[in-house]
C-alpha cells in the first residue's frame, strides 16, 4: 500500500482531550479533509494506517480533524510528526495546464535559451499564486513564481519546464 500515496498534510499536534489533531495542508482540495474521507496516516515505524474523517473545522489557519473511534488524545499523541496521506486512485482528475506538486518537484528546469537552472526541490504556497523552488548544482536556491509570464512549458512526462525569466529573477 505505501507505493504511490501522496501527502496531503501533516499532523502538527493534538488539539484538546477529545482526539481532535492539528493539520498543517499540503494539499489544494478541500475536498481532502471532508467529513467521510478516508485519509492514510504514515507512522514513524512505516506502518500506513488508514483513518476515517468523522470531523474538520478549521482553527487559526490549521485544519483540526477527528478521526472515527479516536475519541481521546491518547488514542491521536502518537500521530503527531506523521503525515497524512492519500493513495493515487483518490486524485482527482485535474483541469488541462493544472498539475499535482508531486508531477512538478524534480522536474528539471531550463530557461528559452535552455540554459539548466537546476531541478524543482519544493513549492512554496505563499499567497496567489505558488513559488517553486530550484536547487541549482552550484549556488543558491532560485525562487520562480508560477505565474504565466515566466512559466512558458510544463512536461510532466519529460519532468521537464522551461521558464522565461523576467528581468532580475535570476540575479
Amino acid at each position: 500500500m505505501t507505493e504511490n500515496m501522496f501527502n496531503i498534510g501533516k499532523i502538527v499536534n493534538t488539539h484538546g482531550i477529545r482526539g481532535d489533531v492539528k493539520v498543517l495542508r499540503i494539499s489544494d482540495f478541500d475536498e481532502r479533509f471532508q467529513v467521510g474521507e478516508t485519509v492514510y496516516v504514515a507512522l514513524e515505524n512505516k506502518d500506513i494506517r488508514p483513518l476515517v474523517i468523522d470531523g474538520h473545522r478549521i482553527h487559526k489557519g490549521f485544519d483540526l480533524l477527528h478521526f472515527e473511534k479516536h475519541d481521546n488524545i491518547n488514542d491521536v499523541e502518537h500521530f503527531k510528526g506523521s503525515y497524512l496521506k492519500i493513495s493515487e486512485d483518490q486524485l482527482t482528475d485535474l483541469e488541462e495546464n493544472e498539475f499535482y506538486y508531486h508531477e512538478i518537484i524534480g522536474c528539471e528546469v531550463l530557461t528559452t535559451t535552455q540554459e539548466e537552472l537546476g531541478f524543482v526541490k519544493e513549492i512554496l504556497s505563499p499567497g496567489a499564486n505558488d513559488v517553486w523552488v530550484i536547487k541549482p548544482k552550484k549556488g543558491k536556491e532560485i525562487l520562480i513564481p508560477y505565474i504565466e509570464d515566466v512559466v512558458k512549458e510544463i512536461d510532466v512526462e519529460a519532468k521537464r519546464i522551461v521558464i522565461d525569466p523576467m528581468e532580475g529573477l535570476l540575479d
